[in-house]
């Protein structure tokens, strides 16, 4: 079988991957999170210029936990090192090929522009999305402008703790389905949330007082 493309990011609640001048700071994490699970499930890494100048700031470079990083660039020079190809070439042709070779799932790291192209050329298989409880209103989009494809929801977790949702969907002529959220650690039971314990703990209250 083919191996998935997986686009997985954060996005804020009205749909940017990031500030207007390429922000952030808005994206807090979750002490439930287990990134290491995360980065296990890919052994290849794509992403767009703008995404790898971000990455390699934050000191990931190239070696991103191990993944093989492949960077689509109109005006980087071509590198081809141990763990890194920057390439000039059409992102479809070159994902199409990796998607025919042996190996494990793909992450479309980012960003909007590299994956409305492989979602054009019918390629992604996956849209993972964590759902950041902020609003930017104006920004970088999840996808940039283009055609309509319709998912089909595979998974969700809540995290009470960060308020962040976490969304798993398969585009409708995927590969294959989109995978479960598995990179999630043990975590109290998610009904009612906060929310719903600050009610049973005010009705437990009302109850004990009534009894006096």
């Amino acid at each position: 079988m083919s191996r998935r493309l997986r686009y997985g990011v954060a996005a804020s609640l009205d749909g940017f991957i990031a500030g207007p001048n390429g922000e952030y700071d808005w994206i807090g994490t979750d002490p439930s999170i287990d990134f290491a699970a995360m980065y296990r499930q890919f052994d290849t890494a794509v992403m767009g210029r703008k995404t790898y100048e971000v990455v390699a700031a934050m000191g990931e470079d190239a070696g991103m936990r191990g993944l093989d990083v492949v960077v689509f660039s109109r005006t980087l020079p071509p590198v081809a090192k141990r763990g890194l190809r920057i390439v000039n070439d059409d992102p479809g042709k070159i994902l199409a090929d990796l998607k025919r070779m042996p190996g494990g799932d793909i992450w479309l790291f980012g960003g909007g522009e590299l994956c409305r192209t492989l979602l054009d050329a019918g390629l992604v298989d996956t849209i993972e999305v964590a759902v950041v409880p902020v609003v930017l209103s104006v920004g970088v989009p999840l996808v940039a402008p283009g055609g309509r494809a319709k998912l089909l929801l595979s998974d969700y977790k809540m995290l009470p703790d960060s308020g962040i949702v976490m969304l798993s969907y398969a585009l409708e002529n995927a590969v294959g389905p989109a995978p479960r959220i598995g990179y999630i650690k043990s975590q109290p039971s998610q009904k009612g949330g906060t929310v719903g314990r600050v009610v049973k703990r005010s009705a437990a209250s009302k109850s004990s007082r009534r009894s006096r």
